[in-house]
């Protein structure tokens, strides 16, 4: 007997037919992990499946934001929907559904409020139609949502809302494995254009060159019609475009663009890129680019160029040729952007320390002083044109040479292995330089040390003292030869005035008298003058003052007065003496430390104005006695006080009287000569006060 047929419930077969669906669905899905690819087949299946006439996906990031979508209406399938779905998302159907977190059925749009027109139906065909939405579910996670559309109300049954969830359940994974896909291979070609333009931004030093680069670099990678870089003023009021590719009109790169007036102004502003799909419909966007470009600018995208957090300058480009910006153009811009700023900067800082180092070479070779430049043992590394001429070695020569071979160096100043040498100070000392077969030449050396390209060496400076040892050899020539020339004869006019002077003592004749009187004092100036040059070539020689004896100050300060009293009442003058009482003797060469007093009283008279006052006085001073000589004319700089004491040292003021500078020179030596020491000091009131030290006479 045999068993009867089994018998073919109609649920199980509708279950089988389900499965095999699904089953389908999950094989053709995993074909692919095109985003958009797989998108247009979860449509098409279950617009295939259910009869729909046209169909919408939208795919959700992690926040809830759409960021790719597919619009299938019969067999057309529509391009850029992303933002078109938009406004659904916000307030249509799709938007519903991700809200509430559950498919839904319409049977007559018309009649619910969560019905929307969009953007892809067709106007010729308006009214009632029936729509079924679904989540697309991974887990917990909200991957997109998925609408279907019939044009025959009450289309979709209860049925078909399960079958499109079911479809939204498999293709969920689809859809995630394939946003995953994208945003990898975003950000694979986000690094490997950055990583591309790094390579070849940084690749040079020049700063043109880095700016074609960037602006190439950035071109390239976005893949547009012109591009342009643009830096901020010293200021930071305003961009100036430093280089630009795929301008249509020759423009003057120079000109500077206000910020705050365009795009790139408010980018530099903000510090933040911006991408304009539209430019006709931003407010920021400024008209006149056509004019400085040649191009119509229909999009754009603009960053900023950043160095350490702080907006150096602008990157702008203008018009895919793909018609859109890729959705990681502005990362990659961005991107751009700040290694353009490390490179710019690197460049600028680069160019600067070339101009810094071309101007040091120039300095040092077209010095008027001869240079070497030593390491720390003294060996040669470079030398400048004036020091081959001075020494009349060749540079290679030179460089083979220690600096100890070319001149004695005082140990005392710098040290035996230099160690005495600081930043801080130059060193200055004379010596010979050693000319090869040529008579040494007297020089002053400066030595100091130096960084050069961050490696620490030794600069000797070498002025040549050669013409200035001939002058100094010639003014002691014609002293000598003045003091010596002028000695015999002034002799013989001194024993005829004194002749004259005891003769006119018997008769009374004041017009004589005060002639004679005149030519006296002239001739004792004179005798003055020339015994302090005797004096200056003694104690200059290191004689020592042989005529040493207790001497009052009080006597010595008459004498100076006496001897210069006709010449100030002629200026209508006031000489006044203000010595302290009971000083004790000085051990002086009376003469000498009489002519000290008189140069300086002379000095006095000759700055002090017109019925002005000078004063002369004394005062002990700790086994001293100080004495000192004050005027009240215009006084002496700080700079100048140290120098007015050398030989053949003059102020170079306006209206101050000539000279031969040799008064002061002799008052330092005398003073010196007997120990003591003599300056000069800045009057609160005016003028200068002259003040030397004596010793005390010990009894």
């Amino acid at each position: 007997m045999t068993s009867p047929e089994p018998v073919h419930k109609p649920e199980n077969t509708a279950v089988r037919a389900s499965l095999e669906l699904l089953y389908n669905v999950s094989r053709e899905l995993t074909q692919a992990l095109d985003m958009r690819t797989v998108l247009q087949r979860v449509v098409f299946l279950a617009m295939r499946t259910t009869g729909a006439i046209s169909g919408s996906i939208i795919v959700l990031d992690d926040t809830g934001k759409p960021i790719e979508s597919a619009i299938i209406t019969g067999a057309q399938i529509h391009d850029h929907t992303t933002q078109r779905l938009r406004a659904t998302l916000e307030r249509g159907l799709a938007g519903w559904v991700v809200r509430n977190r559950q498919a839904v059925l319409i049977a007559d749009t018309s009649l619910d409020d969560r019905w929307m027109a969009r953007q892809y139906e067709s106007d010729e065909k308006p009214g009632a139609k029936s729509a079924v939405s679904a989540p697309l579910w991974v887990r917990d996670r909200l991957v997109g949502v998925m609408t279907l559309v019939h044009p025959q109300p009450s289309f979709f049954t209860s049925e078909h809302l399960a079958l499109v969830q079911a479809i939204a359940d498999q293709a969920g994974i689809a859809v995630l494995n394939a946003r995953l896909y994208t945003e990898s291979q975003h950000r694979a070609r986000v690094m490997t254009a950055l990583t591309e333009s790094a390579k070849i931004i940084t690749a040079s030093l020049n700063l043109e060159e880095v700016l074609q680069r960037i602006i190439e670099q950035a071109s390239q990678a976005l893949r547009v019609e012109a591009a342009a870089l643009a830096l901020t003023d010293a200021e930071g009021h305003s961009l100036v475009f430093s280089a630009a590719t795929g301008w249509l009109i020759p423009t003057d790169l120079s000109t500077p663009l206000r910020l705050g007036k365009s795009v790139s102004g408010w980018v530099a502003d903000e510090g933040r890129g911006v991408i304009l799909a539209d430019v006709r419909r931003d407010p920021r966007f400024d008209p006149e680019i056509g004019q400085r470009t040649g191009i119509e600018a229909r999009s754009m995208a603009c960053a900023p160029v950043l160095y350490r957090g702080q907006t150096i300058g602008v990157i702008e480009t203008i018009n895919p040729i793909e018609g859109q910006y890729d959705p990681d153009a502005l990362i990659v811009l961005t991107g751009i952007g700040s290694l353009a700023g490390t490179a710019i900067r690197h460049a600028q800082l680069f160019q600067r320390l070339q101009a810094a180092h071309e101007s040091y070479r120039e300095l040092f070779e077209d010095s008027i002083d001869p240079i070497l430049i030593t390491d720390w043992k003294g060996n040669i590394a470079k030398a400048n044109r004036q020091a081959v001429r001075l020494t009349d070695y060749g540079k290679d020569a030179l460089r083979r040479m220690n600096i100890r071979q070319l001149h004695t160096i005082d140990e005392e100043e710098v040290g035996v292995t230099f160690e005495k040498l600081t930043p801080e100070k130059t060193v200055s000392y004379e010596s010979l330089m050693r000319v090869r077969e040529k008579a040494d030449v007297p020089v002053q050396v400066y030595v100091r040390p130096a960084l050069i390209e961050e490696v620490s060496h030794i600069q000797w400076i070498f002025r040549d003292l050669t013409e200035r040892k001939n002058l100094d050899t010639l003014r002691e020539d014609l002293t000598s030869m003045i003091y010596h020339d002028l000695r015999s004869p002034l002799a013989n006019v001194v024993s005829s005035l004194d002749v004259l002077d005891t003769i006119l003592t018997l008769e009374e004749n004041p017009g004589v008298r005060s002639m004679l009187d005149i030519a006296i004092r002239s001739v004792e100036r004179i005798q003055r003058l020339t015994n302090s040059l005797l004096d200056i070539n003694r104690l200059e020689a290191g004689q020592p003052i042989a005529n040493l004896e207790p001497f009052g100050p009080e006597e010595l300060v008459n004498d100076a007065m006496e001897t210069v009293r006709p010449v100030a009442e002629g200026k209508q003058q006031t000489i006044t003496a203000e010595i302290a009482s009971g000083l004790p003797a000085v051990m002086v060469d009376a003469d000498m430390i009489r002519r000290v007093l008189t140069n300086l009283l002379e000095n006095a008279v000759k700055f002090t104005p017109n019925q002005g006052k000078i004063a002369i006085g004394a005062e002990p001073d700790d086994g001293w006695v100080r004495l000192w000589v004050q005027d009240n004319g215009p006084g002496i700089p700080a700079v100048e006080r140290e120098r007015i004491f050398d030989k053949f040292t003059r102020l170079n003021a306006s209206g101050a009287p000539k000279g031969f500078g040799l008064g002061l020179a002799y008052c330092r030596l005398a003073v010196e000569g007997h120990g003591g020491q003599i300056w000069v000091e800045s009057n609160p009131d005016g003028g200068a006060r002259f003040i030397f030290t004596l010793p005390v006479a010990h009894r």
